[in-house]
C-alpha cells in the first residue's frame, strides 16, 4: 500500500468563524487581492474586516465560470497593486480562480503554460502567493483542493491548472454564509458534494483516509441535502453539507474522481452547464454503468462492496445493496427538480464529440473499471 496526503496547510471550520480569515491575512501580508463573485456585495464584511485589520484591499470579481482571460486580467490588477496576499470569497469559480491567481503571481509566464491537456503542463517552480479560501457554497470543496479549474473559450473546454503549491495556507469554512443560498444551487452544489464523495470512495485512488472522509461526508449528505433545499436557514442542515462538501474536498484531492466528472468537464467546455447540476444528472446513469460493467467484466471487484457500502451509508439501512443506492440518487435528484441535460442544448448529435472529449479528462482514470465507447453513450442517454 502507497498512499499521499496533502491539504490546505490549516482548516478552519465552524458557523460564525469568517472574522478570523482577516487576522489570518494580516499575518501573511499587506495588500490583499479579494477575488469575489459575480456580486461583491456579499463579500462586504469580510472586506470591511480586512480594511479594520490595516490592510489594503484590491478587489476583482469573477462574473461566471473563470476563463484563462480571467486569471490574466486579475494577475495583472493584483501586479498593479502591490498585492501580497490573496483571499477568495465565493463558490468554487471565484476560490478556482483565486488560486490560479496566485500561483501566477509568483510564477513566470502564462497560465497557458501550465494547464492540463490544452496547455504546456508545465510544473509550478515556487510557491503560490498566500491564499485564504472562504467557500460560501457547500458543493466543490475547492477551499482544499490542488487544482483549478478554467474554462478556455478558444478550446472548448475545460482544464485544470494542477499543483500541491495551489493549495491554500488557510480554507475557512462558515456555514453560515450558506444559509442564503437559492434552492437550486443549493440542489446542484450539494449534489456535487455528494458526487465527489460517491466517486473518491469507488475510485482507483481510494486509500484509507480518504475513505474515512467519504464515510463521514455521505451520511451528512444524504440526511440534510433536502432538508437544507427546503429549509434554507436551518443551520444544523447547513452545517452538514458544509462539512460533507469540505471531506469531498480532502477526499477527491488525495483519492481523484470517476465518470461523472470526467463528463462534466468536456459538457461545462461545450455548453452553459453549471457544473454542480451536470454532475447531479449524471451520478446515478454512471453508478448503474460501473454497477454493470463490473459485474460483466471484473465480477468480484473491490469496487462492487463499495457501491453495497454507498448504498447503506445514503439509505441508513443495514441490509441495502447497490441498486438501492442508485434508486435514492434517482429519487432525490428527482425530488430536487435538477433538469436533464438537453436543458443546456445537449442532445444525441454531440454525444460523439462529449466522449472523445471526457475519455481526454484526469478524472476518468480514477473511475474503477474502463467504460466502452458503447457505455458512455448510454450514460449521456439516460442523463438527457
Amino acid at each position: 500500500m502507497r498512499f499521499e496526503f496533502a491539504s490546505a496547510a490549516q482548516i478552519i471550520f465552524g458557523p460564525g468563524t469568517l472574522p478570523e480569515a482577516a487576522s489570518a491575512a494580516r499575518s501573511a501580508g499587506s495588500r490583499v487581492l479579494l477575488v469575489t463573485g459575480r456580486s461583491g456585495e456579499r463579500a462586504a464584511p469580510l472586506r470591511e474586516k480586512l480594511i479594520t485589520c490595516g490592510l489594503a484591499v484590491e478587489e476583482f470579481r469573477v462574473a461566471g465560470e473563470p476563463s484563462l482571460a480571467t486569471v490574466r486580467e486579475g494577475v495583472e490588477q493584483a501586479r498593479r497593486a502591490g498585492c501580497d496576499v490573496v483571499v477568495a470569497f465565493g463558490g468554487g469559480s471565484a476560490l478556482d480562480a483565486g488560486k490560479a491567481m496566485a500561483a501566477l503571481l509568483t510564477n513566470p509566464g502564462d497560465v497557458l503554460d501550465y494547464l492540463e491537456v490544452i496547455g504546456a503542463g508545465k510544473q509550478l517552480e515556487r510557491p503560490a502567493a498566500p491564499f485564504i479560501a472562504v467557500p460560501t457554497t457547500a458543493g466543490t470543496g475547492a477551499e482544499v483542493t490542488r487544482n483549478a479549474v478554467l474554462f478556455s473559450p478558444e478550446h472548448r473546454v475545460k482544464a485544470s491548472l494542477r499543483s500541491r503549491f495551489l493549495l491554500p495556507r488557510l480554507a475557512l469554512v462558515d456555514p453560515e454564509l450558506t444559509l442564503d443560498l437559492p434552492p437550486a444551487v443549493t440542489a446542484a452544489t450539494g449534489l456535487d458534494a455528494l458526487t465527489q464523495l460517491i466517486e473518491a470512495f469507488v475510485s482507483v485512488r481510494a486509500n484509507p483516509l480518504s475513505d474515512g472522509f467519504c464515510r463521514e461526508g455521505i451520511p451528512r449528505a444524504a440526511r440534510s441535502l433536502v432538508q437544507a433545499f427546503r429549509h434554507g436557514h436551518d443551520l444544523e442542515a447547513r452545517t452538514d453539507m458544509a462539512l460533507a462538501s469540505l471531506l469531498s474536498g480532502l477526499a477527491l484531492a488525495n483519492a481523484g474522481l470517476g465518470a461523472v466528472h470526467g463528463f462534466a468537464a468536456a459538457i461545462g467546455g461545450m455548453f452553459p452547464a453549471p457544473h454542480g447540476a451536470v454532475c447531479a444528472v449524471l451520478l446515478a446513469p454512471v453508478m448503474k454503468a460501473n454497477l454493470e460493467a463490473l459485474r460483466a467484466r471484473r465480477l468480484g471487484h473491490p469496487a462492487l462492496a463499495r457501491y453495497d457500502e454507498v448504498a447503506r451509508l445514503l439509505t441508513g439501512d443495514e441490509v441495502a445493496q447497490a441498486g438501492d443506492g442508485i434508486d435514492w440518487v434517482r429519487r432525490v435528484t428527482s425530488e430536487l427538480a435538477i433538469p436533464g441535460l438537453r436543458r443546456y442544448g445537449v442532445g444525441e448529435t454531440h454525444f460523439a464529440e462529449i466522449v472523445a472529449r471526457a475519455a481526454r479528462a484526469s478524472s476518468m482514470r480514477g473511475n474503477p473499471i474502463p467504460l466502452a465507447g458503447d457505455e458512455l453513450i448510454a450514460i449521456l442517454g439516460a442523463a438527457l
